[in-house]
C-alpha cells in the first residue's frame, strides 16, 4: 500500500486545505494511506513521529472552503543541519511514507527537494506551489495558489481606505506584504486604483536611498493635490526594504532573520520611514497632510479561498497524487493551459544559489506599463509649460526651477 505524507511549510495562504482535501481523497480512492504531518518539518527534524494524523474522507470533508491549514505550518528548515536532514529522512521511513506532498513557497520547495535527494529511491516528492507573494517560477501568467484570493482581499481593503481618505481628507501609506516581489502590491493597488504603487522591481536590483523612494511618493502627492485630489492611498511593496541603501538600514542593525536567512521585513518600519521623510518634503511645498501608515499582509493569509482558488487547489492536490503514482518524482505540480504539467526541481533552481528561483515582476510587459500609466506619478513633462505645470506650481511654495531640481535634478 503506497503511503502519502502531506505537510505544509512557510506562511499560510488561502487554499491550503483544498490541496490537503483533494490529495487525501484522490489517494484514498486509489487504496493508499494518507498521513498528515503537523507543523511542516518541525517535528520530523527532531525525529518525532507522534505529531501526525491519519487523513480520510471524513477528516477532510468541506475543508476546501476554509482558510488556514488543518495541518498547521512552520518555517522549520531541515537543510541547514545535516543531522536534522537525516532525522527527517529517518522519520519519514519509520512512518512508512514513500510519497511526500509538500505545500509551500520557494523555501519549502527547496527543503522538499533536499529531503527527496537525501532519501533517494525510497521517497518520491511532489511540491505544490503556494504563496500569496506569487513569486515561484511558474510560467508567465500562471499564479501561485492563494495569490488571487489575497489580491482580491487586499484590493477591497485598499478601496475602503481610499474612500476613507476621500471622506476624511487624508493620505494612507500602505505597506503590502511580499518578501521580494511586488506582484501582490501592484496587483491589489492596480485593482483598487490606488494613487501610486511603488515596487522594488522599478529599481532593477539597485540599492536605493530612502530619499529617492520618498521623493517619488512626495511627487505623487503633489501632483494629485494639484489635480484637485488632496487625498488617496500610496501602496509600498514590502520588498522595497530589501533594496534600501544599507546606510538607511544602519539604524536597524538588529533586524531579525527567519529560519531560511531572510530579513524579517515585517519588523522594518518601512511605512513610517517613508511617511516621515515625505512629510518633510511636503513641508517645503507648504502642504499640510495627515498621513496614516497601515501594514497589510497577515490579514490576507487565512481568509477563505475564492472559487478560483478552491478549484485550482483541488486540481493541484489530485494531480500531485496522480503524478507520484504515475512514477514522477522530485517535481513541482503546475497547471498550464488546462493541463497538469509536473516540472522537475532541477528546472526551477537558480544556478547561482542552488535554491529555488524567485519570480519577480516583469517590468517589460504591457501589463506592467499599463499599471504604471494609470497611477498618479510626477513626470518631468508635468513641470514643463502648460496647465499641469501651472497647477503644480500653484500648490507649492517652490519655484518652477526648484521643483525641477528637486524631482529631476
Amino acid at each position: 500500500m503506497p503511503t502519502f505524507g502531506i505537510l505544509v511549510g512557510g506562511g499560510p495562504a488561502p487554499g491550503i486545505n483544498g490541496v490537503i482535501s483533494a490529495a487525501t481523497l484522490a489517494a484514498r480512492r486509489r487504496g493508499s494511506r494518507v498521513i498528515g504531518i503537523l507543523q511542516g518539518f518541525e517535528w520530523l527534524m527532531k525525529g518525532d513521529i507522534e505529531h501526525v494524523v491519519d487523513l480520510d474522507a471524513d477528516a477532510v470533508s468541506r475543508i476546501h472552503e476554509q482558510g488556514g491549514s488543518i495541518l498547521k505550518t512552520s518555517r522549520a528548515n531541515p537543510t541547514k543541519d545535516p543531522a536534522n536532514l537525516d532525522r527527517v529522512v529517518d522519520a519519514l521511513g519509520r512512518l512508512g511514507i514513500d510519497h511526500l506532498i509538500s505545500i509551500g513557497g520557494d523555501d519549502t520547495c527547496f527543503s522538499a527537494r533536499t529531503v527527496g535527494a537525501a532519501a533517494g529511491n525510497h521517497l518520491r516528492v511532489a511540491h505544490v506551489p503556494k504563496t500569496i507573494d506569487n513569486d515561484l517560477p511558474l510560467p508567465p501568467g500562471i499564479p501561485t495558489f492563494g495569490f488571487e484570493t489575497a489580491r482580491a482581499t487586499a484590493s477591497g481593503i485598499l478601496a475602503a481606505l481610499a474612500e476613507d481618505a476621500r471622506t476624511a481628507g487624508r493620505w494612507y501609506v500602505v505597506v503590502l506584504m511580499g518578501r521580494n516581489a511586488g506582484h501582490l502590491a501592484l496587483g491589489a493597488g492596480h485593482s483598487a486604483n490606488a494613487t501610486m504603487t511603488l515596487v522594488a522591481e522599478e529599481y532593477a536590483g539597485a540599492k536605493v536611498p530612502l530619499d529617492r523612494m520618498a521623493r517619488a511618493v512626495e511627487g505623487a502627492i503633489l501632483k494629485s493635490t494639484a489635480e484637485g485630489r488632496p487625498h488617496g492611498v500610496i501602496v509600498l511593496a514590502e520588498g522595497l526594504g530589501e533594496c534600501l541603501d544599507p546606510a538607511d538600514l544602519a539604524a536597524f542593525p538588529d533586524l531579525p532573520r527567519d529560519e531560511h536567512g531572510h530579513l524579517r521585513l515585517a519588523e522594518l518600519p518601512l511605512g513610517r520611514l517613508v511617511r516621515d521623510r515625505v512629510a518633510q518634503g511636503l513641508a517645503l511645498h507648504g502642504i499640510k497632510a495627515t498621513m496614516v501608515v497601515k501594514d497589510v499582509g497577515y490579514e490576507l493569509r487565512c481568509v477563505a479561498p475564492s472559487a478560483f482558488d478552491q478549484e485550482y487547489t483541488r486540481e493541484l492536490g489530485a494531480a500531485a497524487v496522480a503524478s507520484l503514482l504515475a512514477g514522477h518524482a522530485n517535481v513541482m505540480i503546475t497547471r498550464q493551459n488546462q493541463k497538469i504539467v509536473p516540472i522537475p526541481f532541477e528546472q526551477i533552481l537558480d544556478p547561482k544559489t542552488g535554491k529555488t528561483r524567485v519570480r519577480m515582476l516583469d517590468t517589460g510587459t504591457e501589463s506592467f506599463a499599463s499599471a504604471m500609466a494609470l497611477q498618479t506619478r510626477l513626470a518631468a513633462a508635468d513641470l514643463e509649460d502648460g496647465k499641469s505645470a501651472e497647477a503644480i506650481a500653484g500648490v507649492s511654495k517652490l519655484s518652477s526651477a526648484e521643483l525641477k531640481s528637486r524631482f529631476f535634478g
